[in-house]
């Protein structure tokens, strides 16, 4: 009796309902397509839930959604908000997205951002990006790190702090019910090895010889790599140095915060000798380039592995960063000039913050004293 009357609401154009009981219906349109919905009576009150497609939707699974809906219903939920706020929880990638659009915005390294999404790229989305937020869990984290946390140990430590940034946003975002638990993660991983964080710096001894062999020829990284030297900077802040930077009739190099990493401004004397290889790439200089130091494309500057590469060329096993270790043993070992005039040469803050409201001097003077020693030294001259 049924299918006569399904067949006549179709030769009439109208929609059919076959029920498979506890409020599953199977709707019928005219043009042949068919989904499920399910049909729940509340206090006198009626509702339909769409289930999906019979195409896309099987029977099982039908039965299944109904079940849950009517549970849903009887616990006083409403199906159709907890099913929006449901499709509203963003993907793992999603939301790391989010969270680099918000973060990256203070982040000055620009390294720092090609890393944070690459890491994620490589190491995080093909295991949990694909899943919403709220279905994370520990293990699904714990996995994905154990297959690079022995290996490679310092880019798995970033990925578990990037992955915990991003689960963390969507916590505080109400899109997850807890926060991820990170430290127990880290303590279900093997132990990582110790290693030594040290930049491989060149004893202090050897350096006047590595520069006269650095002066052996001329470019522009070899040029770099002796004023890093000369004025124990950090090879970015070489590589980034810009001509507006120079004040070359008092010989001042002047660092706005946003160029140095403690984001305070920095004011580097030069002696004789940096001030030399300025006036030099002054004369080298390409037109329309602000660089001091460009790299080969124009307007560009060094890539940041080029002045350690260019140490390993010359034989020696150390960094260009490891410089501002043997300028600082050479302080101590060989001369009587102030701890604290040392570690203002090298721009570091000062954790004591009693002690840091009476340095609130530059000590340029005294810089300038010691970094025309340094100089000194480096060159071969005796005190």
């Amino acid at each position: 009796m049924k299918n006569a009357q399904n067949e006549a609401a179709k030769s009439k154009g109208k929609s059919s309902r076959v029920s498979y009981g506890d409020g599953l219906v199977r709707l019928d349109r005219p043009g042949g397509t068919s989904s499920w919905v399910c049909r729940v009576q509340k206090h006198g009150n009626r509702r339909d839930f769409g289930l999906g497609s019979c195409q896309k939707v099987s029977l099982a699974q039908a039965r299944e959604l109904a079940r849950e809906i009517r549970s849903q219903i009887e616990l006083g939920i409403d199906p159709q908000f907890e099913r929006r706020k449901r499709q509203a929880v963003p993907t793992f990638k999603d939301a790391a997205a989010r969270v680099y659009e918000v973060h990256s915005k203070t982040w000055r390294n620009g390294k720092h951002h090609a890393q944070w999404t690459r890491t994620l790229e490589l190491y995080a989305f093909p295991h949990i990006g694909k899943f919403r937020v709220d279905q994370i869990t520990g293990p699904m984290i714990r996995d994905l790190l154990e297959e690079i946390w022995l290996e490679k140990p310092e880019t798995a430590r970033r990925v578990r702090q990037r992955v915990g940034a991003v689960l963390d946003w969507a916590y505080a975002s109400g899109y997850r019910d807890t926060e991820a638990p990170m430290r127990a993660i880290t303590k279900g991983l093997p132990r990582q090895p110790r290693r030594d964080n040290h930049f491989a710096a060149m004893p202090y001894e050897d350096v006047p010889a590595f520069v006269q062999t650095l002066r052996e020829k001329e470019s522009f990284s070899r040029l770099a790599l002796e004023f890093a030297i000369f004025t124990a900077a950090r090879s970015g802040e070489v590589r980034g140095a810009t001509w507006d930077e120079f004040d070359l009739e008092k010989g001042l190099w002047t660092l706005s915060k946003d160029r140095m990493k403690a984001f305070r401004e920095h004011v580097v004397p030069l002696s004789r000798r940096p001030l030399r290889i300025v006036q030099r790439c002054a004369r080298l200089r390409i037109a329309g380039c602000e660089l001091v130091f460009p790299g080969i494309r124009r307007n560009r500057a060094l890539s940041d592995m080029t002045l350690s590469k260019l140490v390993k060329e010359l034989g020696e096993p150390f960094t260009a960063h490891g410089f501002r270790s043997s300028f600082r043993d050479w302080v101590s070992e060989e001369t009587d000039h102030q701890s604290d005039v040392a570690e203002a040469a090298l721009a570091h803050t000062v954790a004591n913050k009693t002690e840091a409201a009476y340095r609130r001097g530059n000590l340029l003077e005294k810089r300038r004293v010691m970094m025309e020693d340094w100089a000194n030294f480096c060159e071969g001259k005796k005190r």
